[in-house]
């Protein structure tokens, strides 16, 4: 039986990932397609590359990622994500799709002509950096001539790649948002009501899946808050455990 997962977009809140594969590999739930954008997409090629989910998440915290991140000097945007290049090369030396050991397919946004891409072969590294480049923040990732950023702009939840591949779809989203009284400011508004957005899209998709894994209100976790990552490691982590029966059932 084959089961697939997809991996939403969501910054540091992308850490949920590690959690829910952490969980479903504890349970010897074996997953045969990988599908991500954005941080799902860094996630999934790890996991994909047989890279343990709590190593990544203990090899995070103790990663002064700013070696990694440049400033953007004359470029579109505040920081180059380029530079980091040579830290996936560390856990993925082939650089390869073809030399992974689960399948493995990411979207990027391509901005010359604003339409979706989806990369499932060739130079992996640039590609998963693509498709994590947030607009504003990283500078657009040029390939084959081509500039690309965050595939989240325009499908934060790639589901479309595991249909007719797999038996069991599961869904891992990180971008879950508590009701609210009131806003808390401008910051809040628009961050927000660009999750509403992206969450109102994971419901259209939402009929593709057969099990969904959401942390309870983690949508309120910004975006680069670093320090919530083993929090959110685990949030993931217990949430996945509850589906754990769901799964099973499905799986027999």
């Amino acid at each position: 039986m084959k089961i697939g997962i997809v991996l939403s977009g969501g910054g540091i809140r992308g850490i949920a990932h590690l959690g829910v594969l952490k969980a479903l590999k504890d349970k010897k739930i074996t997953v045969s397609h990988i599908t991500g954008t954005s941080a799902g997409a860094i996630v999934g090629a790890l996991y994909a590359n047989d890279v343990d989910p709590y190593h990544v998440l203990e090899e995070f915290n103790k990663t002064k990622l700013y070696k990694y991140l440049r400033p953007a000097f004359r470029l579109p945007a505040l920081l180059n994500l380029e530079t980091a290049f040579t830290l996936l090369k560390k856990y993925i030396p082939h650089d390869s799709f073809e030399h992974l050991n689960i399948p493995l397919t990411i979207t990027a946004t391509n901005f010359n002509d604003g339409k979706l891409v989806y990369f499932s072969e060739g130079e992996l590294i640039r590609k998963v950096l693509a498709s994590s480049c947030i607009p504003g923040v990283f500078n657009p990732i040029m390939i084959d001539g081509k500039l690309y950023i965050d595939g989240g702009v325009i499908n934060n939840f790639p589901v479309e790649p595991l249909l007719n591949k797999c038996d069991i779809i599961i869904g891992s989203s990180c971008n879950n948002l508590p009701v609210i009284d009131k806003p808390r400011g401008i910051k809040h508004v628009i961050e927000r009501a660009a999750l509403l957005t992206l969450n109102h899209t994971l419901e259209e998709k939402c009929e593709f899946i057969d099990v969904l894994i959401e942390p309870k209100g983690l949508g309120e976790t910004s975006i680069f808050d670093v320090k919530k990552a083993e929090d959110i490691f685990w949030l993931a982590y217990e949430e996945t455990l509850s589906k754990i029966p769901e799964i099973n059932k499905l799986v027999k």
